[in-house]
């Protein structure tokens, strides 16, 4: 039997909380997330950016290498019941999007949204895994977090495959905003590439008053003119 998304969260914190702290990579004794070899073995981002546009700053905390993209693949499409309650990709990527918000230069943010999933994809997963995200980043940076402040009202085909004009075209107005925003708001997502969905959310923000969106990833992959992301940024 599937756990409830809010239960399959308690527990894993639970897990977290009781089992002797590990490197959730390779396992050995550890103080944090990762140990200080596994920590040494990952490819910082070193090219912050505003290449995105609508976005004031783009940020990624290391790039999408490594294992990198199979801690994404566990953290994003957890197993089912018990044997889904991994809580080292959830301590991982929170960890290194968290060291990302500390890094960032500028204002802290006055509100932090994550990158909305469609109503639909949000039933079948339980939950938006760019919202665990930004809850953490709010908190790291003390700042108020808005869940649901956008809302992506087309279920957009996947973005696989797609060259960089095609995904501009695939998200153009899928988002809108449900709420006032401030002048200062960070959007917040899981992996960034071309950067259109991160650019079609900052878009309808500015329009609705933000004046400084500054974007915020876990990871960033190879940048390339006709990169592919899947169902990332």
């Amino acid at each position: 039997m599937p756990l409830a998304p809010g239960l399959r969260w308690l527990l894993s914190g639970f897990v977290d909380l009781v089992v002797p702290p590990r490197c959730g990579a390779c396992g050995a004794s550890a103080t944090s997330t990762l140990c200080a070899i596994c920590l040494g073995l990952l490819a910082p981002d070193l090219e912050p950016g505003s290449e995105v546009a609508h976005l004031d700053l783009c940020l990624a905390a290391v790039a999408y290498a490594g294992d990198v993209p199979v801690w994404m693949q566990r953290f994003k499409y957890p197993r089912r019941g018990l044997s889904g309650l991994d809580p080292a990709p959830i301590g991982i990527l929170s960890d290194l999007i968290a060291a990302a918000a500390r890094s960032a230069p500028g204002p802290a943010p006055e509100l932090v949204v994550p990158v909305p999933l469609h109503a639909r994809r949000l039933r079948a997963r339980g939950f938006n895994p760019a919202a665990l995200l930004a809850r953490r980043v709010a908190a790291e940076r003390r700042a108020r977090c808005a869940p649901v402040a956008l809302r992506r009202i087309r279920d957009t085909p996947s973005q696989t495959g797609l060259d960089r004009s095609a995904r501009r075209r695939n998200v153009a107005g899928a988002f809108e905003l449900r709420e006032s925003v401030p002048a200062c708001v960070w959007l917040v997502d899981d992996v960034v590439t071309t950067g259109a969905t991160l650019s079609e959310c900052a878009r309808v923000l500015r329009r609705a008053g933000a004046r400084r969106v500054v974007g915020l990833c876990v990871a960033r992959t190879p940048r390339s003119p006709e990169a592919s992301d899947g169902d990332l940024a």
